[in-house]
């Protein structure tokens, strides 16, 4: 008999989810490399650098309170709290 996989929280939507992935509070591009980590689920992690630039999360989100208060995150975040899914797909396309 299979053992279920013990849940997670992440850090920034509060989701009990079973998989997390690491996020450099300050991206590595951005010197972040050995800096402070969150640990997220998949969609937070995609959502976050879908909505901002390696430089908008060094500078001005290089916090999970900055995270959970940033404005273009809102609606993204009152949406997945009431969902239950561990995946979505990676939406990141060319920067603008």
């Amino acid at each position: 008999m299979a053992r279920k996989q013990a849940e997670q929280v992440c850090e920034l939507c509060g989701r009990e989810v079973l998989n997390l992935s690491r996020h450099h509070l300050v991206p590595r591009e951005e010197g972040g490399r050995y800096g402070a980590t969150a640990e997220l689920c998949q969609p937070c992690h995609s959502t976050l650098h879908l909505t901002f630039s390696n430089r908008e999360l060094a500078q001005l989100y290089n916090s999970i309170p900055a995270l959970q208060q940033a404005a273009p995150l809102q609606k993204y975040l009152k949406w997945v709290r009431g969902k239950r899914i561990e995946k979505i797909a990676n939406r990141r396309g060319k920067r603008r």
